[in-house]
């Protein structure tokens, strides 16, 4: 569990150490209980500290989940770079996908969730992070297309939409708890990726 101690930010670094107290505090005791004050108790500030760089909780959820949106662009900027063959770039994917959402299921609710979406008012920078992070996945799907790892019966978007739609799918059985079992999550990711690449083998 993390610990949240009360701790002094360094001047010029308060952005940064609200992000990550926030995180930690809907990592352990979830979303209902963070506030603009909670938040500036433990960072050690004024109360109206916070405000000064996120006008209220709504704001301060949107940037962590906009944080989440570049984290999942970094696995795959950094996937497509590896020396790998398609094949096994993608199964590389889809499991640093899946222990993404899993370690960090609090911030992957903000990201997809209706918290933010639906019951919420996402930020155009929000926004903008989960459209560019998804044209990212779409551009390379059609990639895998071409490499004939996925299909091609179908134009990327609906192919990178419907192969998203599975890695999702996933992702939301084991954070709400329908199955536990790790060695479930292993054989299950297994047979998604036999079921939706039209070649199985690296």
């Amino acid at each position: 569990m993390t610990t949240l101690n009360k701790k002094h930010y360094h001047h010029g670094d308060l952005t940064k150490s609200l992000l990550e107290s926030a995180s930690a505090i809907i990592k352990d005791h979830g979303v209902e209980s963070l506030s603009m004050r909670k938040l500036a108790d433990i960072v050690g500030v004024s109360r109206t500290a916070p405000y000064h760089h996120f006008k209220d909780k709504n704001a301060l959820l949107c940037a962590l989940a906009e944080e989440g949106f570049y984290e999942q662009g970094k696995i795959l900027g950094r996937l497509r770079a590896e020396q790998n063959t398609a094949q096994e770039s993608f199964k590389k994917y889809v499991y640093a996908y899946l222990e993404y959402a899993l370690q960090h299921s609090e911030i992957y609710d903000l990201m997809y969730g209706r918290t933010l979406w639906k019951a919420g008012n996402p930020s155009d920078s929000l926004k903008a992070a989960s459209k560019h992070t998804f044209k990212s996945w779409i551009e390379w799907v059609e990639e895998l297309q071409h490499q004939k790892i996925l299909p091609n019966n179908n134009t990327p978007l609906r192919i990178g939409q419907t192969t998203w739609a599975s890695l999702h799918g996933l992702a939301r059985l084991f954070i709400d708890g329908i199955y536990l079992d790790k060695a479930d999550l292993s054989e299950m990711i297994e047979q998604m990726i036999e079921n939706v690449c039209t070649h199985t083998k690296a």
